[in-house]
């Protein structure tokens, strides 16, 4: 039988003495997780393009004393940015606990969509072509290439680190949490077909990622987060009120929360899943999103 010292949060949820990396950590949520997992123990690195948003929050940390967050240059569309951030904690730290693949885009939206009278909804014609005239293949590709492509190569050339990390400390297993969306598993659009698409492959690729890491008896759980409506750059970093909080969840009925998410709530998920007291869940997918995806309609 477990003692109450083993099930006490300072035991189960302890992040001391791990390693963590957070994509596009500079801004949003991924600023809420790493300030979340930094927090509570962890030495993290935060990886975007933009140098000098990531050296201000790493000199706002380290001011206030509030855990270790370092910096580094990272743009996870490209396999060569990833080796080099790869070799970099290779050689700081020779190991990694804890990956957040976080960095994500909007892309391309049909502003009309939601606009019942818009000119573009008349009829089939006019929907179709509107749809079918947007912003391109292109578009659509570079949204991938941040949104789903780069969990598959983080995750990947992380692995072996990851590895070494899963044998720090009893019990443990090394933990990669991959931010997808609600707009992955709602069944509306809402104005942006490719946002939302790529959303939903990065949710199966977490499952198909966890299985085959499984399968070949690797000590790395894979899970996902599925955030409803958050405060970030996508939100133009703010959600006050009830009408800024409907613009942004784009919903057929109101979140019953009646708020955006806060730092806690997808930063304790994240530490969930990191610590301990995650180590029996892999594969899976948590949705943190206030009752939305409850009220609308979706595949959860």
């Amino acid at each position: 039988m477990s003692s109450a010292v083993d099930l006490h949060t300072s035991t189960i949820f302890d992040l001391r003495g791990r390693i963590a990396l957070v994509s596009g950590g500079g801004t949003g949520i991924g600023l809420m997780i790493a300030g979340g997992l930094a927090a509570n123990g962890a030495r993290v690195y935060i990886g975007g393009r933009r140098k000098e948003v990531l050296e201000r929050v790493a000199d706002e940390w380290a001011t206030h004393g509030k855990g270790i967050i370092i910096p580094f240059p990272l743009d996870v569309s490209s396999r060569e940015s990833i080796i080099e951030a790869k070799t970099l904690i290779e050689q700081k730290e020779g190991k990694l606990h804890i990956l957040v693949n976080n960095a994500g885009v909007s892309g391309p939206l049909s502003e009309f969509l939601n606009s019942p009278d818009a000119p573009e909804n008349a009829n089939a014609e006019t929907l179709g072509n509107a749809l079918f005239n947007d912003d391109g293949p292109d578009a659509w590709t570079a949204l991938y290439k941040i949104n789903t492509f780069s969990i598959y190569y983080m995750t990947t050339a992380f692995l072996g680190l990851l590895d070494k990390g899963s044998r720090d400390f009893e019990g443990y297993t090394s933990s990669v949490v991959n931010i997808t969306s609600i707009s992955g598993i709602l069944k509306i659009a809402q104005r942006h077909f490719a946002y939302n698409s790529s959303k939903a492959a990065a949710s199966h690729l977490t499952k198909m990622l966890a299985t085959e890491i499984a399968l070949k008896g690797i000590p790395v759980r894979v899970n996902s987060i599925a955030p409803g409506p958050f405060a970030s750059e996508m939100t133009l970093d703010t959600i006050t009120g009830p009408e800024e909080l409907a613009r942004v969840a784009q919903s057929l009925l109101p979140v019953p929360a009646g708020r955006s998410g806060s730092a806690g709530d997808i930063a304790g998920t994240v530490i969930y899943l990191s610590s301990l007291a995650g180590c029996y869940t892999n594969g899976q997918e948590i949705v943190v999103d206030g009752g939305y995806t409850a009220v609308n309609p979706s595949t959860a």
